[in-house]
């Protein structure tokens, strides 16, 4: 795994052999984990960086349900009895096989892989929620139910998959031929292009994406993504 720091509360982990991210983001009482990467044995791995760097893991949070992102959620369920399993109540029907759209809700299809897990959550978030410090904020559009995460203390944004930055800020509703898979992931790409519209306008200090590396300062390369998709919207 690589462990990097970006700043005082937040370390970004990935595998070595393919660009998809975890992040745990401290807070008083220990750390919380966001997204569990892609297979059961990261589980194992994100608890001992978390013991490496000082801090128990005290909340799992999932951006969304694609397969690449909460492969160890069980496990670490089985690893964190006390830990709080913490999940964005329109994506916690997906993880648990219902699989089918809202009334309201775009009816495309629905894509990317959606594995079902046996852990229910203990808490279900919404827009608005604060998970310690971090604030919920609805981004649908990969998938119907994706959030992101503000942190209110520096307000940077862990964007989850409404966005990447593998070779440059990219909204997921574009194909990228450096990097397709969140594209051809991705459920409603108006709905996409709506989301990272409005992270936008929260003017982020930085941005910590599904895939890809944190960025800095992101005004001027989101606005350029927003521009290359805003005839889509």
């Amino acid at each position: 795994m690589r462990v990097t720091p970006h700043g005082e509360h937040l370390w970004q982990i990935r595998p070595t052999w393919f660009p998809v991210n975890a992040y745990l983001v401290s807070e008083s009482d220990g750390f919380t984990l966001i997204d569990c990467l892609i297979q059961p044995q990261h589980g194992n791995e994100l608890v001992a960086i978390a013991t490496t760097l000082g801090l128990p893991i005290r909340r799992v949070l999932l951006t969304h349900g694609h397969m690449d992102h909460i492969g160890s959620f069980d496990r670490l369920r089985q690893l964190l009895p006390d830990a709080e399993f913490i999940v964005g109540a329109r994506e916690a029907r997906f993880l648990a096989g219902d699989k089918q759209l809202d009334a309201g809700e775009a009816h495309f299809p629905l894509r990317g892989g959606y594995n079902p897990v046996k852990t229910i959550p203990t808490r279900l978030i919404t827009a608005g929620d604060m998970v310690g410090s971090l604030q919920v904020v609805a981004s649908p559009g990969h998938t119907p139910g994706h959030v992101s995460f503000v942190d209110t203390r520096d307000l940077g944004i862990i964007t989850g998959d409404a966005l990447h930055t593998v070779g440059g800020v990219t909204i997921t509703s574009e194909w990228s031929w450096r990097f397709p898979f969140p594209a051809t992931a991705t459920w409603s790409r108006p709905a996409a292009n709506q989301s990272v519209q409005m992270l936008a306008s929260l003017h982020p200090s930085w941005l910590a994406p599904g895939h890809g590396e944190v960025v800095m300062q992101p005004a001027n390369a989101l606005a350029q993504a927003v521009a290359r998709t805003s005839n889509h919207t």
